[in-house]
């Protein structure tokens, strides 16, 4: 007997935020920079603690990370983002806090993959055109205190 398989017509608000980072950090991981870009919405902030000033809309976000990609390429690596323990919550204003683990995974061409970073993500989302953007990303590495940079 054939076991049907429903799906539901609506993610829930979990779910949806699950499938936006995969596509999100997928698009950043293959360098598809100006595709990751527009997951931000245009006045977006890509903050840490590592960088004085942050990113400060679309097009800068795109150009560090444009930057960011160069540089793996040249040497010769290729990172992967994992995000986890995700922590969602719906704002009366109708925004998304979205807090997450994030592990970048780096990986030389020909060599053996070790964890580059261990971070928390603390996000706001909005819908814009009916589907999430992030307002703001606040990146923390564990191995540096909150004031301290490279």
């Amino acid at each position: 007997m054939e076991q049907m398989v429903r799906r539901a017509s609506r993610p829930t608000l979990y779910e949806e935020v699950q499938q936006f980072y995969a596509r999100q950090m997928r698009l950043l991981d293959e360098h598809a920079v100006a595709e990751w870009a527009e997951t931000f919405t245009p006045d977006g902030v890509f903050a840490t603690q590592v960088d004085t000033t942050p990113a400060k809309g679309r097009h800068a976000i795109e150009a560090a990370a444009g930057e960011a990609a160069s540089r793996r390429a040249a040497e010769g690596v290729r990172d992967r983002h994992w995000l986890g323990m995700l922590d969602v919550e719906e704002q009366p204003d109708g925004t998304i806090t979205a807090r997450s683990y994030a592990l970048v995974v780096r990986t030389p061409l020909g060599g053996r993959s070790a964890i580059q970073a261990s971070c928390t993500c603390s996000d706001v989302l909005v819908r814009a055109g009916g589907r999430l953007q992030v307002r703001t990303r606040y990146v923390t590495r564990d191995d540096l205190s909150a004031g301290q940079g490279n």
